[in-house]
């Protein structure tokens, strides 16, 4: 998937760059794991404490003290955030719950926002998957990819919860 984006962006002049939460970094390793992505990954952030997401992407405090971290909300100011912050294209972000712990009832583990921010649109779609700690990070990384492969293609993305 990283490579069919990166020739996508490539071929359109396009840049990109990530706030991840969840995933530790994974999306970023995934996308510069392709030769030359140079050419259109500017960087990410790794927003895995509330402080950061507020410091570092500009994520209100006010948006995760009434909707939380995990969230439609939050996902998406993440989104704008590192996309004004390295003034990329697309700005692409995640924010989850990949367990084992810290679930609840309405938010179980396995529960992921996925955030897009292009060129006048922003995007979230909520998510959930099963497994390992590994397997949540390994699923959302992809699920990420896949909703930018969409939204350059011009396809919807897949649907969530």
């Amino acid at each position: 998937m990283e490579d069919v984006i990166g020739s996508i962006l490539s071929d359109r002049g396009l840049t990109i760059s990530v706030a991840e939460s969840c995933t530790g970094g994974l999306i970023g390793s995934l996308i510069t794991n392709v030769p030359g992505s140079s050419r259109y990954f500017l960087g990410g952030i790794i927003a895995y404490s509330n402080q950061s997401k507020v410091e570092l992407l500009n994520v209100s405090s006010k948006t995760i003290a009434e909707y939380g971290a995990v969230s439609d909300q939050t996902v998406r100011e993440m989104a704008e955030g590192v996309k004004k912050l390295f003034d990329s294209h697309i700005g692409l972000s995640v924010t989850g719950i990949a367990g084992p712990d810290g679930g609840t009832e309405e938010k179980p583990v396995g529960t992921v926002f996925i955030g897009l921010a292009g060129e006048g649109n922003v995007f979230a779609v909520r998510y959930h998957f099963h497994g390992t700690r590994d397997q949540v990070k390994l699923e959302t990384a992809n699920r990420a990819l896949d909703c930018v492969k969409r939204y350059l293609n011009g396809d919807s993305f897949l649907p969530g919860l």
